[in-house]
């Protein structure tokens, strides 16, 4: 009875833990885009307009100058080629255009993505696929422990949120008409102070797979590994909710046509 106590206790706190997880960072996206009743995306179900074209945009949200940086420039462009390919496997379009979105601001700072979605008109796309990125991280001093065993030294633990939202524009009406959410939390170890490079620093993900573990090429860039280790998890739930998405119009639409 006591054990079964326990385990009924630690359950629920897993579940409140991934709760709290699920709200962190908190959605961004409103941010820099104001929905309106969202669209069906009619054209993306003829197929005579097939193969459409679309625009992809990453938006890096930084809340205030202490926030951690989301990702390095040069993994920020391999995560938009990476959603390039997961966007034209899940969805029936091909993003032909990478647009920057360097003076892309949030609403309240006087930020308006008319710009980009005129541009996006201009070159003759049917889509405009934007997404923001955005993450939280938390850092605390803990005991680590060379072997996972034995003689304890002294480190940090250091939790990385990492949140993708994206939404589809039809550039003809500005509207939005898709949207999902991916997220991902990855935790770093790191001793004060290097050396002892055979356990730490030491990667793992959260909270499904704490076994799997990343050694990060340096002790210096380790808090990038962990960033970018956070949003590739990000990434693959953005894709995979994209598809399931897809697949569910799909299905809605076959249901009305028989119904029809």
């Amino acid at each position: 009875m006591h054990n079964l106590v326990r385990g009924a206790s630690l359950l629920t706190l897993c579940t409140v833990v991934v709760a709290c997880a699920s709200a962190v960072p908190p959605s961004r996206m409103g941010q820099y885009l104001k929905f309106d009743q969202p669209s069906a995306p009619e054209s993306l179900l003829k197929t005579e307009q097939r193969p459409l074209k679309a625009g992809l945009v990453l938006v890096p949200d930084q809340q205030d100058q202490t926030a951690a940086a989301v990702l390095p420039e040069e993994a920020l462009v391999r995560l938009g080629d990476t959603l390039k390919q997961d966007i034209a496997r899940v969805l029936p379009m091909t993003v032909t255009e990478v647009l920057s979105a360097e003076g892309v601001r949030p609403q309240d700072q006087g930020g308006d993505l008319s710009r980009l979605v005129d541009l996006a008109k201009s070159k003759g796309l049917d889509y405009l696929a934007v997404v923001v990125v955005s993450s939280t991280e938390q850092e605390y001093p803990v005991s680590l422990f060379l072997g996972w065993t034995s003689h304890a030294q002294p480190g940090y633990r250091r939790d990385n949120w990492s949140l993708l939202e994206f939404a589809l524009l039809d550039v003809k009406s500005g509207s939005a008409v898709m949207q999902a959410e991916g997220r991902g939390w990855a935790t770093l170890d790191r001793p004060t102070a290097p050396g002892i490079n055979q356990w730490y620093p030491v990667v793992y993900l959260r909270p499904q797979e704490p076994e799997r573990r990343i050694w990060p090429p340096t002790y210096e860039g380790a808090p990038n590994t962990l960033r970018v280790v956070s949003f590739e998890q990000a990434e693959k739930r953005l894709a995979l909710k994209l598809q399931n998405s897809w697949l569910g119009q799909l299905e809605a639409d076959a249901a009305a046509r028989r119904s029809s």
